[in-house]
């Protein structure tokens, strides 16, 4: 595990958010994550808030680390310069 635990706020649909995953999950990192459109009623509502407050854009994927950095979009070496990987 590298030490750090990630929440994932990703769609089912997105090439972009299945790679992420996949790159987390293959650096054994703690990984929860939420599919946004899998969701309904209330609990997409307060999701939605919640990915907004860390990405007002409300792109996907939205990763945020346990130590409050974001790092939006699959993005290799942002992840692994977050995670100390």
């Amino acid at each position: 595990m590298s030490g750090c635990s990630v929440k994932l706020f990703a769609l089912s649909t997105c090439v972009h958010c299945k790679n992420t995953r996949r790159f987390l999950e293959d650096h054994k990192v703690d990984v929860d994550c939420i599919y946004v459109d899998t969701l309904q009623g209330e609990e997409r509502k307060q999701v939605v808030e919640e990915v907004k407050k860390h990405n007002p854009k409300l792109s996907f994927p939205t990763v945020v680390c346990a130590n409050g950095k974001v790092i939006v979009g699959y993005r290799e070496d942002e992840l692994k310069e977050a995670l100390s990987l």
